[in-house]
Order: C-alpha cells, then structure tokens, then sequence
C-alpha cells in the first residue's frame, strides 16, 4: 500500500493567537504538534475509508517578527524549532510604517498623537501569506506531496486551496471551533485543534 505524502503548512501567529485564546496558560509543545495533525488527519481520511499509511514529508513554519522585540522568538524560531525534524522555518521581519488613524466622530485624519506629535507607527506582517501560498502551489505543481495541512483559520488561503485541489490533491484544514468557516469549507476536510490541543501541550 503507497503512503500518501503529507506537508503541513502552519501560519505562525495565527496558530499562535489563537493558542494563547484557547489554552492559556497551558504552552504548546511544538515537538508533538506534527504528529498530531498527522494522526488527525489520517482520522479525517479514514472516515471515508482511505486508510492509506501517511508519510510526514515536511513541517512548514511561517512567521514574522520585529526585527527588535522579537529578537528571542527569532532565535527560538531558527534556533530551535527549525533544527527538529521535518520542520522548515520561514521568518520574515515586520518594520514600522506610518499609519493614518481616523476619528470616526468628525472624520478627521491623524497621523501623530495630538498631545505628544509621536507619529502613529503600524508594524503590519508582510509577506507570511504570499509565502504559504507560493510554497502550496509551488510544491503541488513539483508532485511533493498528496495531502496538504494549512494550519490557519484564515479565508485568504481559499483561492490557494482551491487551485491546489483541482490538480486533484487533497488539503485539510486544521483550524480552530468556531473560526475559518470559509477556509473549512473550500477544504477537502478539516478537523478542529481544539480536540488535540490537550494532547499537545508542555
């Protein structure tokens, strides 16, 4: 029996945050998080009787950090996470722009603090989405793997998801209740973390 090939593609900060809502003060074990969505996902498959072996090929990681407070997250990030196996880290830095905020009540524009003049500074995350999704459809086109696994409860990976699946793969979305109806639902399948986070915390 062939095993089906499986890439796992986690968006950082969206797993992340949502973590921290679901399960603080309880910490992810990052070590036991692959196995895990493996395993779900070969109970996802079994339930329409594929019961095919799964090969983990490769666990995609996808952050973005300040180049300066989050110095100690990027050394554990490429430092750490990055050497345990099967896992591939992608960092990108976010750097401050200027922001505009507007007053909903008069409609006035403002780009600095009326008391202080400190200029409103945003630090918007660049680049993590692109990157999942090139590395999606890169890697569907290059035949490297037959299940895919967005950790991510965010609909701007539908488009991604459906070209993926039109080659004829299958992608699973791993996502929390209650959050990414719309990724869930352009999915193959999907599963909620919320019934393997227990499994997976430290």
């Amino acid at each position: 029996m062939t095993a089906r090939r499986v890439r796992i593609f986690i968006d950082f900060w969206n797993f992340q945050l949502s973590w921290n809502s679901a399960m603080n003060p309880e910490k992810c074990d990052w070590r036991a998080l692959p196995p895990a969505v493996v395993q779900a996902v070969a109970s996802v498959l079994a339930s329409v009787n594929l019961t095919d072996p799964l090969d983990l090929e490769e666990t995609l990681l996808y952050a973005s950090v300040d180049p300066v407070a989050d110095a100690p997250l990027r050394k554990w990030l490429t430092g750490t996470i990055e050497r345990l196996p099967s896992w591939s880290v992608s960092v990108r830095e976010r750097r401050s722009q200027p922001r505009q905020v507007h007053c909903r009540n008069c409609g006035t524009m403002t780009t600095a603090c009326p008391s202080c003049g400190q200029s409103y500074m945003a630090k918007p995350e660049k680049g993590v989405d692109a990157a999942i999704v090139t590395d999606m459809l890169s890697l569907a086109w290059q035949d490297a793997y037959d299940v895919a696994v967005p950790v991510t409860s965010d609909a701007d990976f539908v488009p991604a998801v459906e070209r993926v699946q039109e080659r004829g793969l299958k992608v699973i979305n791993a996502g929390w209740s209650g959050k990414g109806h719309q990724l869930k639902a352009a999915c193959w399948g999907s599963f909620d973390l919320d019934f393997i986070a227990a499994d997976i915390c430290r």
